[in-house]
């Protein structure tokens, strides 16, 4: 019997996984359901094959209720002090993106570069 070559089984379902979600992204206005339909695919690819959501797609998309999300169409936006809130309006399934370490480490940039003018 052969051995399965993981590596390349993980390249070819990341590679789908995005192939999916840009055809989800795509076809959203038109057939909301059929976007949805890809999101799933995707998601039981990342799954089966143990692979990560890559990064750009994971806020596009509402893990309880599983539909593409589009900022003003069916996702509201909020940013406050600290995070980003995400809330998906089909099922009010709320995400909470902290961005502390961001402002953090931009503050420590503009530190540098008052200290390197100096």
């Amino acid at each position: 019997m052969r051995r399965r070559n993981l590596k390349l089984e993980r390249r070819i379902a990341r590679e789908r996984i995005e192939i999916l979600m840009q055809l989800a992204r795509e076809v959203f206005h038109r057939d909301a359901a059929l976007a949805r339909r890809y999101v799933e695919l995707a998601r039981r690819i990342a799954m089966r094959y143990n692979v990560r959501f890559p990064g750009k797609w994971k806020r596009f998309f509402c893990k309880a209720c599983g539909s593409f999300l589009v900022p003003g169409v069916n996702m509201r936006v909020r940013c406050t002090k600290q995070r980003v809130v995400i809330t998906c309006l089909e099922c009010g399934h709320v995400k909470r993106i902290s961005y502390v370490r961001e402002k953090k480490a931009r503050k420590n940039e503009a530190k540098l570069k008052r200290e390197e003018k100096v």
